[in-house]
Order: C-alpha cells, then sequence, then structure tokens
C-alpha cells in the first residue's frame, strides 16, 4: 500500500496524508513518528501508506511517553530534520507543556537566532460520547498565548492539505490541531502541492447582516446555521474560518464586522480566557460605535466535559444554538425547526473505540 498521491478531490484524512506524504518525497529530511503512527488503524488513516513507502526509519511507532517525544523532536529539529510528532488526543500534550513551553517555542530565541525548530506538532481534537473530560479539550488559546509557536486549526480539506504544507516547510515549531469529526469530510482539494500561507483568515460564506468568525468544527455548524437561516428569514450570514489561531488575521473579520455591524464568534473551546475573548478585544477595539448590538460569544459550557450522549449534547454548541443566538440579535421570531437535522455527525458515532 503507497501513501496518497496527488489529489483532487479528497476527505480530509486523505488531504493531510497527500500532503505529508508529498512532502516526504519532496524533503528526505522530513519524518513522522508518534503513537500508534504505524499501527494498524494508522492515526485515522492519516499515516495510511507511509510506513510502506518510507520505511520504518522515517515513520514510525513509539513508546506513550509525551514529554520524550517532544525533547525527541526538538533534537532532530535543530540538528537538520523536519520531525512531523503526532498526539492521537490533545489533552495529553499537557505532559510535554515543559518541553513545548520551554524549550520548543524559545529555542530560537535563546540561541540568538542561531537554531531553528522546524517541528510540526499535530494533535486530535473533538467531541463523541464516551470522550468525556480527559479525551475532549482543544487548548488552541493555551498555545496561542506562547510567542514562538504558530498554531493552526484548518476546517476544509484543502486548508488542511495547504497548511499541512507549509507547516512541514515552516522553520520553526507548529502546533496543528484536526477536529476528528472533520476527517470524513469530502471536498475539492485542488490538483497541487501548493502551500497556504499561514495567517490568513478565510470567508467560507458572503453575507451582508451579521458576521459569524467560528473555529475548527464550528464551521461546519455555522455554515449549515447560515443555510438554515437564509431559508427560514432571508438572513444573510457571512462565516469566516480564521483558520490559524496564532498568527491571527483580523483584517478580514474587521471589514466585515464593518460592512454586517454584528458579530457573534463560535469558538470550539472554553469561553473564559478563550480565543473568542482576543477576537472580540479586537474588534471592540477597531469597530467601536460602529456596532448595532454587543458582540455574542458562543462556546463550550464552564466545566469539564461530560461523558452521556445527552449531556454532551448540552455541553457543545452546534448550529441550532447559533439559530437562536442570531434570531435573539436580529430581533427576528423564532422558527420552527423541527424538520432540520442537527447532530448528523454525533449520530453516526459508536463510541469511543
Amino acid at each position: 500500500m503507497k501513501a496518497s498521491k496527488t489529489i483532487k478531490q479528497a476527505s480530509y484524512r486523505d488531504a493531510i496524508n497527500s500532503a505529508i506524504a508529498a512532502e516526504m518525497r519532496r524533503d528526505p529530511s522530513v519524518f513522522i513518528y508518534g503513537i500508534d503512527v504505524a499501527d494498524h488503524k494508522r492515526i485515522y488513516g492519516t499515516t495510511v501508506g507511509l510506513l510502506e513507502e518510507f520505511g520504518e526509519k522515517r515513520c514510525f511507532s513509539t513508546p506513550l511517553s509525551e514529554e520524550a517525544l517532544a525533547g525527541f523532536g526538538l533534537g532532530a529539529a535543530i540538528n537538520g530534520l523536519r520531525p512531523i510528532n503526532v498526539h492521537i488526543r490533545v489533552d495529553f500534550l499537557l505532559l510535554a507543556m515543559n518541553q513545548i513551553v520551554n524549550m520548543i517555542s524559545s529555542f530560537h530565541y535563546g540561541s540568538g537566532g542561531k537554531f531553528n525548530v522546524p517541528l510540526v506538532i499535530r494533535a486530535i481534537i473533538g467531541k463523541g460520547w464516551g470522550q468525556s473530560y480527559q479525551h475532549s479539550k482543544s487548548l488552541h488559546s493555551f498555545f496561542a498565548h506562547i510567542p514562538g509557536l504558530k498554531v493552526i486549526m484548518p476546517t476544509t480539506p484543502r486548508d488542511a492539505k495547504g497548511l499541512m504544507i507549509s507547516a512541514i516547510r515552516d522553520n520553526n515549531p507548529v502546533i496543528f490541531l484536526e477536529h476528528r469529526f472533520l476527517y470524513d469530510v469530502v471536498d475539492d482539494v485542488g490538483g497541487d502541492n501548493d502551500p497556504i500561507e499561514i495567517g490568513k483568515s478565510k470567508k467560507l460564506t458572503t453575507g451582508s447582516d451579521l458576521t459569524i468568525v467560528a473555529t475548527s468544527w464550528m464551521n461546519v455548524e455555522a455554515k449549515e446555521a447560515a443555510d438554515i437561516l437564509k431559508r427560514k428569514h432571508g438572513v444573510k450570514v457571512e462565516v469566516i474560518d480564521p483558520r490559524t489561531i496564532y498568527p491571527f488575521d483580523d483584517q478580514l473579520v474587521i471589514d466585515s464586522v464593518k460592512k454586517t455591524k454584528h458579530l457573534i464568534i463560535a469558538d470550539y473551546d472554553w469561553l473564559n480566557c478563550g480565543f473568542s475573548a482576543e477576537v472580540a478585544t479586537r474588534v471592540y477595539e477597531q469597530c467601536y460605535g460602529l456596532l448595532k448590538s454587543p458582540i455574542t460569544r458562543i462556546g463550550f459550557a464552564h466545566t469539564p466535559c461530560p461523558c452521556t450522549r445527552a449531556l454532551e449534547d448540552v455541553f457543545y454548541a452546534n448550529a441550532q444554538t447559533i439559530i437562536r443566538e442570531v434570531e435573539k440579535k436580529l430581533g427576528l421570531k423564532t422558527a420552527d425547526l423541527s424538520s432540520e437535522s442537527f447532530y448528523t455527525y454525533e449520530n453516526k458515532f459508536k463510541g469511543p473505540f
């Protein structure tokens, strides 16, 4: 079995696989490692074919020791290699925080620019009943807070592919966060292996009535909400995906809010001290006096994630949550949503294992 070749239409998982394979073919210094990277599941299929094509020296599984894996990646990076370290859940990157925060992020600075650290750390985020409080975090605001780290959260297959290529080619550390529900999303990825610039936001829908800034899976929910709002109320919503949490391109957001005069931020994270607060602050600073309503933030309830499906549905916002907030903000009547389908991906989920 070989890794994916250049493809035009692909799932999110195959887009990531294609990007990594293309960079490993292009640059022999690129290698990938981590817990279960070379096992039969191949990290939700994202590392399929890499072991067979590139061999066990460039694609290999490791013992469960996050701190050691991060330190290993740092050592490899400053010695001329381009490692990709994969973590099956972002929650356990917390076990490597000393390396990431005190060493990896600041090594270029601490060496006076003499050393680069071209290390990509992939980590999986996302929900699904049974994941509960130790397997469901996002943590992007944690990492974006640290100078020296770039933080990427692509939503579409095309963005996942192009931004992965850019992350691998970047000369300093990148945290690359992938929502587990996105792996099955299929879309156009183009027929090339061109990088997408890190630090550029993207408009997913165009509208004039209200702006939604969403991260990761919340972009899927926001686009669904935008479609329903257009059908039910004739409201035109502009959905913007930052794509990179740091560096954050706020200009597209500012321009949109100046046009619509309303903003909802749907972040895939807890609200307190999170990315949504950063977005809101920048908009208030640059759009003060133009807003027709207070900025609304949507995110996780301020509690650990519950385990059971019924409670999890309350914990996570979705398209329906967004629709109700838009109706409230714009003074619209409450639409009948009984004929709409929500939780479409959750209903496919059969359990954590």
